[in-house]
């Protein structure tokens, strides 16, 4: 019984697809933690910045090694830390860029724990470690994702493992805060620390918000808030774990971090980390059932079709990217071979002009090719999301088509079959 138990709090197979989306803001946090150190190494990292060792964080034989690197080797590691960054963002080798990542962190920890030092930066290394020790936070959402491809890769069965720690972990947090709060010198029982945070001089921890001065005069208000934010810390872990109280205490959760960042001056980890931290309560065979939702509507109202070369290598591997990108089933490929008259597609399509670029037909009969269907495939593939400020930038529309029908004409560059080597299929 207790290992049915075990097996199913923690290696029950489920899809990994909130994890894969939380890997991002755990790369967002950790790059807004130490780039921004970066820009000033004379001051951090340096041989003459001003240190301070963690030696209860490190080892003396650790510290004393990692105080002998010259400047040249800060050098490397932020160089190396800024690609090995880069590569866990966006998903390439996820597991071996983690592991990377983490080793420079250390280093930095290690070379000066003054600017990063704290605890927030700490619960981060711990998350940082326990994606390290698995490989499917880069099953979707991800270059590793494309890599595999696939149109069903976004429902890949994992084990829940890793998924449920960092539950475990975040809850710990809201607990041992409150716990802190109500054991600690200033007792948030006994006094009234919210007043005094109110009070501090303008350039203390809180901000100026609109109502920090209407708190600040009211010492009763702020001694039932302290009280309140207690409450919430202590009883968060309790209902997030509670299938009938989670969606609210999600949702109390995410507004408690809005608040905090909004009125206190509060790490990144508290808005780039905790808010997503919390949506892996969310269980990931609902969200699947909601993304099956979503597919099935695009089918029976009319999905875009993506007219395409099925003779061109490359072609079809663009369009397998698609597909494992588009998440909810929006797009429909076509390969204009397989139709005897393109007129029946549309009818401004001839041949010749299917053969030189792809086509995008939407559901209303509005046709785009070339540069510009990228711009509107952006707002159906969540993947690509982020792309719609590149596509929209200012002379992008310019720039854009002289880009695509130079990759056009030169699409045998970019894949290895003899004939898109030949170049052959664009003749």
């Amino acid at each position: 019984m207790t290992l049915k138990w075990w097996d199913r709090i923690f290696w029950e197979l489920r899809p990994s697809i909130g994890l894969s989306f939380f890997r991002i803001f755990v790369a967002l946090t950790i790059g807004l933690h130490v780039i921004l150190s970066f820009f000033y190494l004379d001051d951090n990292y340096l041989s003459i910045a001003f240190k301070i060792i963690n030696l209860s964080f490190f080892t003396p034989g650790v510290i004393e090694f990692v105080q002998k690197s010259p400047d040249g080797v800060v050098y490397f590691f932020v160089g190396f830390f800024c690609v090995t960054w880069f590569l866990f963002l966006i998903g390439l080798f996820s597991q071996l860029s983690c592991i990377l990542l983490t080793a420079c962190c250390y280093y930095f920890y290690a070379l000066n724990a003054f600017h990063i030092g704290t605890l927030s930066w700490d619960i981060l290394l711990v998350t940082l470690f326990l994606m390290c020790v698995t490989p499917y936070h880069g099953d979707y959402f991800s270059v590793d994702g494309l890599r595999k491809g696939g149109t069903d890769s976004y429902k890949r069965q994992r084990p829940f493992f890793l998924q449920r720690l960092l539950q475990i972990q975040i809850a710990a947090t809201y607990f041992f805060t409150a716990l802190h709060k109500i054991t600690g010198s200033g007792n948030w029982l006994t006094d009234n620390p919210m007043y005094y945070l109110m009070n501090y001089p303008p350039e203390g921890v809180v901000k100026h918000f609109v109502f920090r001065e209407f708190f600040a005069t009211r010492p009763e208000l702020c001694y039932v808030i302290g009280l309140t934010i207690v409450v919430c810390e202590i009883l968060l872990p309790f209902l997030l774990f509670i299938p009938k109280t989670r969606l609210a205490a999600i949702g109390l959760g995410i507004f408690f971090h809005v608040v905090l960042v909004s009125t206190f001056h509060v790490p990144t980890i508290f808005f780039f980390l905790f808010p997503p931290q919390l949506m892996l309560f969310i269980n990931p065979n609902e969200i699947i059932r909601w993304i099956e939702v979503k597919r099935a509507r695009y089918q029976s109202q009319g999905q875009a079709q993506i007219i395409y070369d099925g003779h061109c290598h490359f072609c079809l591997a663009s369009i397998h990217i698609l597909q494992t990108m588009d998440l909810f089933g929006s797009l429909r490929p076509v390969d204009y071979h397989s139709v005897e008259d393109v007129k029946t597609l549309h009818p401004n399509l001839t041949k010749e002009l299917c053969h030189s670029q792809l086509y995008l037909i939407e559901p209303d009969g509005a046709l785009s090719g070339g540069f510009f269907i990228f711009r509107r495939i952006c707002f159906k593939v969540p993947m690509l999301y982020l792309f719609v400020l590149f596509f929209y930038f200012p002379g992008a529309s310019l720039v854009g088509p002289w880009v695509y029908r130079w990759v056009a004409r030169n699409r045998y560059l970019f894949h290895r079959a003899k004939v898109c080597r030949d170049n052959a299929c664009f003749r």
